[in-house]
């Protein structure tokens, strides 16, 4: 049987209720998505302000983010219940207070734990903002409207997480000017705040959907709205929520624990870059005379060790080449200052003979690093443990010629043409510019990668509608898993940024609009809420284990690569394969009225 074409585009339907509820609904979303924005791209300076110069700031980092999902999670659970019971949006004014007050009180942190809590407490409002306004969308629009404007109001939500970026470039750059009188990412945190505002206009003009009220009214004394005992009791809402939850798992992991660390990754790359180009330009003499100084004395390390972590230094891969061509310093700045510092802590003779004896002999520098370890010293980061394993584990004895050479070369000749402290503020000053530019190229990537995104999202829109919802499904998970993949390997430079990134959006975004489309088909007015919030954060439960899996992976599994996260990403691919798998057990809600 034919269906007849309607002669006018669906959004002509739309009356100017309608269109009010999907602008507020798209709002409270989009700004839901620009707080959780913030928080990915303020977290590593935040916890780091916070905990200081540790081993404890990645620990705290990682955790941080599972705090945040726990709290999701937590929060969607609870606020979509209350949107089936007390109403969807009286609901949702309490869900934008939440994550916009919280948001605000993050920048306000004092330690490490209340900024936790704010982190939590942020989740609970973010979790639950999404199961509301996809439900009040639903249940308000036209049915042939329906699947439209949930995709709109999904892919609008890339608008959010672009706003975010945008902040957080401004923000970089007005710190790294030192134009702030507090760190950038208090600031950040502080404009999370402003969409409490939102939440007056939701008090005073958006009404309950009379579909809600007419199924609340009729269910009082039969099925009480937003029952998890009959959600759980009917295998058929049962299955279906099974089903939405393993389905929104693969997408949730995928995004949370890979895609968004894509960021992390594009940083990583192009730190390289810019310490290349700094070698080149000839600034590594910084890094060999502030060692030679600092190598002097005791008191000139401690000076030195008080302001220049290790990581200032460049690292890795530095090849310093006498006058002649020939190698005469084949261990780098950066594992020469960890050995000098590994030693001063254990007590041992520093100078640039000892330190360079201890890099040749592994047995050595690892007698010293076990009494740093039973707690000689506390203020060493995990960087400098993990890098401290490597030389020690890698280092091969020299002749007693080479090491000659290698001490008179980082021992230098003459008097020094400056004090060490005019050293150090150098190195300070360079790292400082390279991590400026490359939480540039972090914030870039944010916002190609929103872009892709919101086309994404759009496409699978148009797409559900012509071939079905598993069907649209089963494309995006597999150009999901393909597009990460390709980006996590070949990722290296800034023109695979501008075309690789946004793909990857399009790509995994692209499932989250199918899930604001198809999970309030699934279920009845008296359960769409709860229905929806379950399947949407039972998985970030899941998701919150994800960031964990793919740290492991990073430091140990593929600790030996060049770049270990390119291939814990590829491996984390791994996850779009759980929606594959469990499509076929999902019902087709194509041209299906809304369950009742």
């Amino acid at each position: 049987m034919s269906q007849t074409v309607p002669s006018v585009p669906w959004y002509r339907e739309l009356n100017r209720y309608h269109w009010f509820v999907l602008t507020v609904c798209t709002l409270g979303w989009m700004f839901d998505c620009m707080d959780q924005q913030l928080f990915n791209i303020a977290r590593k300076q935040a916890v780091t302000d916070l905990v200081g110069d540790s081993e404890a700031v990645e620990t705290f980092s990682t955790l941080a983010t599972s705090v945040l999902l726990i709290g999701w999670a937590t929060g969607g659970i609870f606020f979509g219940i209350m949107g089936d019971r007390l109403g969807r949006a009286r609901t949702m004014v309490f869900t934008i207070l939440a994550y916009s007050l919280f948001t605000g009180l993050s920048g306000l942190a004092y330690g490490v734990w209340d900024f936790m809590l704010y982190r939590f407490m942020t989740g609970l409002g973010v979790g639950g903002q999404f199961a509301v306004g996809v439900s009040l969308v639903a249940e308000v629009m036209p049915d042939r409207a329906r699947p439209h404007a949930l995709g709109l109001l999904q892919a609008l939500s890339a608008v959010g997480n672009i706003t975010a970026a945008l902040i957080g470039l401004g923000f970089s750059q007005l710190d790294k000017a030192g134009a702030l009188p507090f760190s950038g990412w208090r600031g950040m945190f502080a404009v999370g705040i402003l969409p409490a505002l939102l939440a007056v206009l939701v008090m005073t003009r958006l009404k309950e959907p009379e579909r809600w009220r007419k199924a609340v009214a009729e269910g009082i004394g039969k099925k009480k709205a937003g029952s998890l005992k009959e959600m759980f009791g009917t295998p058929r809402w049962r299955r279906r929520v099974i089903v939405g939850m393993l389905l929104a798992s693969s997408g949730v992991i995928g995004l949370w624990a890979i895609g968004f660390f894509s960021l992390d990754l594009n940083q990583s790359v192009f730190r390289k870059i810019y310490e290349q180009e700094a070698r080149d330009a000839g600034t590594a003499e910084n890094d060999r005379q502030l060692l030679r100084l600092a190598l002097q004395s005791p008191e000139q390390l401690d000076e030195v060790a008080k302001t220049v972590r290790p990581q200032c230094l460049l690292s890795l891969d530095v090849s310093n080449k006498d006058r002649e061509g020939n190698d005469i310093l084949n261990k780098d700045p950066h594992q020469i200052y960890i050995a000098a510092l590994v030693l001063r802590a254990a007590g041992k003779p520093v100078s640039g003979e000892a330190v360079l004896g201890a890099l040749d002999d592994p047995q050595q520098l690892k007698a010293a690093a076990r009494v740093v370890r039973d707690g000689a010293v506390q203020n060493l980061t995990r960087a400098v443990r993990d890098a401290l394993d490597s030389v020690s584990g890698s280092s091969t004895p020299q002749s007693a010629d080479e090491r000659t050479r290698r001490t008179a070369y980082l021992a230098g000749a003459g008097e020094p043409q400056k004090p060490v402290g005019d050293y150090a503020e150098a190195v300070l000053a360079r790292h400082k510019q390279i991590s400026g530019d490359a939480s540039w190229w972090g914030s870039i990537t944010s916002m190609l990668f929103n872009i892709g995104a919101f086309f994404g999202i759009y496409t699978f829109t148009r797409v559900t509608q012509r071939i079905g919802r598993r069907r649209a499904f089963a494309g995006a998970l597999v150009a999901a898993a393909i597009s990460t993949a390709v980006a996590f390997l070949y990722m290296d430079s800034p023109g695979d940024v501008y075309w690789m990134v946004p793909l990857m959006g399009f790509c995994q975004l692209s499932l989250f609009g199918g899930y604001a489309i198809y999970f309030p088909e699934l279920f009845p007015t008296r359960l769409r809420s709860t229905g929806t919030s379950l399947c949407y954060n039972i998985a970030r439960f899941v998701a919150a284990t994800g960031p964990i899996g793919l740290g492991l992976l990073t430091r140990y599994v593929f600790a030996g690569s060049a770049e270990p996260m390119r291939y814990a990403g590829v491996t984390m691919c791994s996850v779009f394969l759980l929606g594959l798998l469990v499509l076929p057990f999902a019902p087709e809600t194509k041209d299906e009225p809304l369950p009742e």
